[in-house]
């Protein structure tokens, strides 16, 4: 049985009806004009959460930029404080569709590359009443087509948890982010034109240490988006900043509105890009891990964090297999498939794998060190693909450049992008899949879902 969540504050926060939703979003929508950021593409976008006749125009200001981008987004990670339960970490949604004016929207449920991070975990009850994710469904519905979800509350946590969790999301350009936040509250008017100002910069300067308390009830969330943005080396604009006493309400006492939208650019570092600048430490991490092996029979313990002190990819959920060749000849390969648990552990234990676990070969003995080589394939996040048929979707594949994850009624099955090498026509690379999977050659179905993602060569 599917479990859908009925809408919470429709008909409070904004019309329940779907007429007059959609024709209150394509009046702020028309209205919302930023040549400057015309045609680029946001990857992350912070907007506001109060009721839309209050907010709907800032709001606006943000999801206006989609709107040429229309259907290009497969997946929506929508991040938003708790207003009314108090808990610690993040909460995830365990319903399949959340309800809405302009229909019901699917949820992403594979949370797969969020096993091991803290603070994780499902709980329903933050998200029953809470208002600042949902305002923003139908504007994205409007904007962007079909899309998944995946809605986040954060409730007691850090800016550096909030990163981690986004970028074990951050996926390719098929994922939007979206933080929801208001700013200050009930001050009178002049007084939240100077604190939003405080926060703006901010905001601007990427530095989340310098949002007050008061500043946006969105704050941590916001905080999480502006480490990883940092990090990845993103652009940050700011769409529009106006309060309650603008759009409409009195003055004496007013909530401020903001929104930005953040652009990957040609030195944003991309995962691809992460996984690369660590190579060496990642090569030399599993060469310690194999000589550990033939001292002690063990792998080698995972290092906690890169030498600059911070977790970084090391901590993030990572799959990698380590081929290990002698002589030019195969002498070991073990690898994971799906991201489970943080890179390095997974890299270390794959390592010693490799070398001494291999069924096909006997364990790796010391003299056979010299000659031997070592090369990795670490995979990308899987992201989730948008297709209305099979043609659309081998349209979108990129042979010898994507891996590819199918499942349907239960059954599930994946190509590493070397499988290319074999299988070089797209539908004959798919109909072996679908063998694998234990399905018909022209199985389809509406429920067919499919996942694609990369391989990051190092040492090759």
């Amino acid at each position: 049985m599917t479990a859908i969540r009925p809408t919470a504050v429709a008909g409070q926060f904004y019309p329940a009806d779907f007429a007059e939703a959609n024709r209150q979003l394509t009046a702020f929508l028309d209205g919302a004009v930023h040549p400057a950021c015309a045609g680029r593409r946001p990857k992350a976008l912070i907007a506001p959460h109060a009721g839309w006749v209050y907010s709907g125009p800032v709001a606006a200001g943000a999801y206006a930029l989609l709107k040429p981008f229309r259907g290009s987004y497969a997946r929506v990670v929508l991040l938003g404080p708790s207003h009314r339960v108090a808990f610690q970490g993040m909460a995830l949604s365990s319903a399949d569709r959340w309800a809405s004016p302009l229909g019901a929207v699917p949820l992403d449920k594979d949370w797969s590359r969020l096993v091991g991070l803290p603070g994780v975990g499902v709980l329903d009850q933050a998200h029953a009443q809470e208002h600042s994710l949902e305002v923003h469904v139908p504007f994205l519905q409007a904007t962007l087509g079909e899309f998944t979800l995946l809605p986040v509350v954060v409730g007691d946590a850090s800016p550096d948890m909030v990163a981690g969790l986004l970028d074990a999301l951050w996926g390719g350009p098929e994922t939007l982010v979206v933080i929801s936040t208001d700013l200050s509250h009930y001050l009178p008017y002049e007084q939240c034109r100077s604190t939003d100002g405080a926060t703006v910069a901010a905001i601007e300067h990427m530095d989340p240490t310098a949002i007050a308390r008061e500043g946006a009830c969105g704050r941590i969330p916001v905080g999480g988006l502006l480490v990883a943005a940092k990090r990845k080396g993103l652009e940050i604009v700011t769409l529009d900043v106006r309060n309650s006493g603008d759009t409409a309400g009195p003055k004496d006492r007013v909530v401020g509105y903001g929104s930005w939208a953040l652009f990957e650019t040609e030195e944003s570092m991309s995962e691809e890009g992460e996984i690369k600048a660590a190579g060496q430490l990642l090569v030399d991490l599993a060469w310690a891990s194999i000589r550990h092996g033939l001292e002690t029979g063990a792998p080698a313990a995972p290092p906690a964090s890169t030498p600059e002190g911070r977790p970084g990819i090391l901590g993030r959920p990572g799959a990698v297999f380590v081929t290990l060749n002698r002589h030019g000849n195969l002498r070991g390969c073990i690898g994971s498939v799906i991201a489970w648990r943080p890179l390095a552990e997974d890299l270390v234990d794959n390592a010693f794998k490799s070398a001494f676990k291999d069924p096909r070969f006997p364990p790796l003995r010391p003299e056979e060190l010299d000659g031997l080589s070592l090369s990795l394939s670490v995979l990308t996040p899987p992201v989730p693909m948008a297709f209305k048929d099979q043609e659309h979707m081998l349209e979108q594949l990129r042979p010898r450049i994507d891996g590819l994850i199918i499942e349907d009624g239960g059954r599930r099955a994946l190509f590493l992008p070397s499988v290319w090498e074999q299988l070089p026509d797209k539908p004959s690379f798919l109909a072996h899949l679908k063998a694998k999977a234990g399905m018909a050659p022209d199985h389809w179905s509406p429920g067919f879902k499919a996942s694609r993602f990369q391989a990051v060569e190092i040492g090759k």
